[in-house]
């Protein structure tokens, strides 16, 4: 972990994952007071899941982990709300929050570890194939991963954590795991029970 920092929140029903993007639409005064002061300084966001409440009304519970949202695009919609297109970043443990009087909740927050570059092991080769399998039906902007990201323990983790039908409590999880290979066990036990159509005898 590296040092305390300020962040503000935006809890969500959803986890964010490092690489991955999220689409969020912006309504609340609290969030695009938020999304202002983000542009005019530079600065980024936190997204956390929410553990009780909800994403509108009053200030959601969130969990204790989260992930920097950096914003890559906006647009406003046909309704006049504004979306973002958000690209997770680095991972955070929050240390203590308070909630402001707009109701915006604020975090001190400690980096964590960037992940190793681990390439894969044995053991995880199944992994590796899967998510090749699921670049190939799903094509987008992973189609050109090459032999070198298909064999990083981390890339592959963060990917499948992102593509797999998981649910979100396990996306979380794996968010809290700082040791890709320990990711990647948790993907290995899991994969039986989800449906992930696997041409071939794997």
């Amino acid at each position: 972990m590296m040092q305390l920092l300020s962040l503000a929140l935006f809890p969500l029903h959803a986890v964010l994952l490092p690489g991955a993007t999220l689409s969020l639409r912006v309504f609340e005064p609290r969030y695009l007071d938020l999304v202002r002061e983000c542009g005019r300084s530079g600065s980024s966001f936190g997204v956390c899941l929410i553990l009780e409440g909800e994403e509108v009304g009053a200030p959601a519970i969130p969990a204790a982990w989260g992930v920097e949202a950096v914003v890559e695009d906006f647009d406003v919609g046909a309704d006049g709300i504004l979306v973002l297109r958000l690209r997770g970043a680095r991972r955070f443990h929050v240390s203590a929050s308070h909630v402001r009087d707009n109701g915006l909740v604020m975090a001190d927050v400690e980096w964590c570890e960037r992940d190793s570059d681990d390439e894969l092991q044995p053991e995880h080769g199944l992994l590796g194939t899967v998510l090749e399998h699921i670049i190939e039906q799903i094509g987008g902007e992973y189609a050109t991963a090459g032999p070198a990201q298909l064999d990083q323990a981390a890339w592959v983790g963060w990917r499948l954590a992102e593509l797999l039908p998981l649910r979100e409590t396990q996306r979380l999880q794996l968010l809290q795991e700082n040791d890709p290979q320990r990711r990647l066990d948790r993907l290995l036990e899991w994969i039986p029970e989800l449906d992930v159509p696997i041409e071939g005898d794997l």
